[in-house]
């Protein structure tokens, strides 16, 4: 079973000049190719294959010398990169492969050839060992290294693994959870339990206002504007950390809790929500876009996998708010104002949030009892063809305590 752990590392100056070096090339032949990607597909109605890039590398390293001072694996990842990309895009899984800029994130992956020497990572080429901030041991083997660049300045190490063990075999046979996403409270179980959205964003938005406001009134390519731009790079990166963080904690609280429990939970159900037709509500944009709904998604999926439990999205369109759990009667309509509400049917009070969770959990037991994942029709309810944003989620992330153009350029 494949296994990430993130470490953040401390190159040296010399080291950063040549991994500066490395981005570049990496960042160029990408340019390059996928700019010859587009180009011959526009002439011929055809791409080219994974190969066919790579084998352009030799003649490329005659033509422009400079490309070899990047390690030669690293160029060849490249063209992986690319070629999966675009198979991601045509399965609809991703845009199109975009052109990389020098002025945001940069990495490099090195296929082979690593390893920990103390508390030192050793990288082929002319890196050489760089030091690790490593909080945990490695008892696997070392598959991929990816090196980053954030915008902020510190770099990362993040590195894949086998661990020989094999994944375990989903489970349906024991208890469900539904898990409703709000606004005011982030989640919400089934069971009653509620945590609070903590709203990253607001609580730097003033910091990082003032950060913005300086950097806008610096002149441009000067020196004291690359400090300003660099200042405001870091606050958004302690709000990504900040989300990353509670998103992790409440993914792992979620499947430690429902795991231990006597009977044991075997199904997580969570409603697929449409976050990209959500934030065309201006008054709302900010605030669920701060959220991160997907992403605590994808963790939840694969922490749920590794412990052998099945991981199940609902349908956007199922009205889990406006049913009632109880008797099934659906109320028209339900706007968000009305956090609870009374059903006319069998006068059952509901708070809104709980019976959506708890609606959301019938129908994952319902969709897995029959072995399909067609929504019920319920009155109001529409179909939809839409695939989960969550099926390829990454195995493990284990973060560390510490953390938490031109057209070739």
């Amino acid at each position: 079973m494949f296994q990430g752990y993130k470490f953040r590392i401390y190159p040296t100056l010399e080291q950063q000049i040549a991994l500066a070096k490395s981005f570049g090339c990496a960042r160029w032949y990408w340019n390059y190719a996928l700019n010859l990607c587009q180009g011959t597909y526009k002439t011929t109605g055809k791409g080219l294959s994974r190969k066919a890039i790579q084998g352009l590398l030799p003649q490329l390293k005659k033509e422009y010398p400079w490309l070899k001072e990047a390690y030669s694996q690293c160029l060849q990842v490249v063209a992986l990169n690319l070629s999966v990309a675009y198979k991601n895009f045509f399965e609809k899984r991703a845009r199109l492969p975009q052109f990389k800029s020098k002025h945001g994130r940069q990495s490099i992956s090195y296929p082979q050839n690593v390893k920990f020497e103390g508390d030192y990572l050793k990288l082929p080429g002319k890196i050489g060992l760089i030091y690790c901030r490593r909080h945990r041991e490695i008892e696997a083997t070392i598959k991929t290294v990816t090196i980053s660049k954030n915008r902020d300045g510190k770099y990362y190490a993040s590195i894949l693994v086998d661990d020989g063990k094999e994944t375990p075999n989903l489970s349906t046979n024991g208890k469900a959870i539904g898990i409703d996403l709000g606004l005011t409270h982030f989640a919400i179980t089934s069971d009653g339990d509620k945590y609070s959205n903590p709203k990253h964003f607001v609580k730097h938005q003033q910091n990082l206002k003032r950060k913005q406001q300086k950097l806008s009134r610096k002149q441009k390519a000067s020196n004291s504007r690359q400090k300003a731009r660099l200042k405001v790079a870091k606050v958004h990166a302690k709000i990504a950390r900040c989300r990353e963080d509670f998103l992790h904690k409440l993914s792992r609280k979620i499947v430690n809790e429902n795991v231990e429990t006597c009977h044991g939970t075997s199904v997580l159900a969570v409603e697929d929500l449409g976050v990209k037709n959500m934030v065309k509500n201006h008054k709302l944009a900010k605030v669920i876009s701060d959220c991160g709904w997907g992403m605590f998604g994808t963790m939840l999926k694969y922490k749920a996998e590794k412990e052998g439990k099945t991981y199940i999205e609902i349908d956007r369109f199922f009205p889990s708010s406006k049913t009632c759990s109880v008797c099934l009667n659906q109320v028209g309509s339900l706007p968000l104002d009305i956090r609870s509400w009374t059903c006319e049917h069998c006068q059952t009070t509901h708070d809104r949030d709980i019976n959506a969770a708890i609606n959301i959990k019938t129908e994952a037991k319902r969709i897995l009892s029959l072995g399909t994942s067609d929504t019920a029709s319920l009155r109001g309810c529409q179909p939809s063809e839409k695939t989960s944003v969550s099926s390829d989620a990454i195995p493990v992330d284990a973060r560390s305590p510490h953390l938490l153009v031109e057209k070739f350029g």
